[in-house]
């Protein structure tokens, strides 16, 4: 808190101005003390009353206070709740400087976004008419340039949507291919290995016959007899 004050008092009660005052804690009239006498004595209780209260305030509510005052003669009093009242003056200026800086800024980033707001109206205000005027709507005040204009500008469209559509096919269509030709891989991949799993089926059917066969050929029938040899 700052206060530079070089003649702010209250008429007290020995005004020669010949005013009538309210008695006890009634209003006081605010103007200049003419009295010089009233008016030293009235400075010095009101500064001492201020600087008090400022000791006070900085000690209950743990405040930086600082206060400056200049009498009617220039001589100056002050208090500082840290000793350093320059620390806290530039602390102050330190806070203004930011709080300017703060503010410019703020100012130049709304001129920013006005300036971008008004360029994207203009932008849609132009889209708008290129719409209207490729839908084909108020062509009423064109000329015949203007609407060969346009038309040229609608084949180009046109062109370019054509190829694209083109373009698109042709993507599905070598898409499809690819698939086919993988389609027809795989199914031929199946076909030999069914033809392998069949022979090999066939080959151990054939094996199994033979070994079969030969089991029998190779089987001797014996007979045990007791007695003598027959003639």
């Amino acid at each position: 808190m700052l206060v530079e004050a070089a003649q702010s008092t209250w008429v007290d009660n020995h005004n020669v101005c010949g005013e009538n005052l309210i008695m006890g804690r009634g209003k006081i009239q605010m103007r200049r003390i003419e009295n010089a006498t009233s008016r030293q004595v009235t400075f010095s209780k009101r500064r001492s009353g201020l600087l008090k209260k400022a000791r006070e305030l900085s000690v209950l509510c743990e405040a930086e206070v600082a206060v400056i005052i200049f009498s009617q003669k220039g001589r100056p009093y002050e208090f500082a709740s840290n000793s350093e009242i320059q620390k806290i003056i530039d602390r102050y200026r330190r806070s203004v400087n930011d709080v300017d800086s703060y503010k410019a800024n703020m100012e130049q980033y709304i001129l920013h976004l006005k300036q971008e707001t008004m360029d994207m109206e203009r932008k849609i205000e132009l889209l708008e008419v290129s719409l209207r005027k490729l839908s084909g709507q108020c062509l009423a005040s064109y000329s015949i340039d203007e609407i060969q204009i346009i038309g040229d500008q609608l084949e180009r469209s046109l062109s370019s949507v054509r190829a694209r559509k083109a373009q698109l096919f042709n993507d599905q269509i070598q898409q499809l291919q690819a698939k086919e030709r993988s389609l027809k891989e795989e199914n031929a991949k199946l076909i030999s290995k069914c033809h392998a799993n069949r022979w090999e089926s066939t080959a151990h059917s054939r094996a199994a016959a033979i070994h079969s066969r030969s089991c029998r050929s190779t089987h001797v029938e014996t007979r045990l007899s007791i007695g003598l040899p027959e003639s």
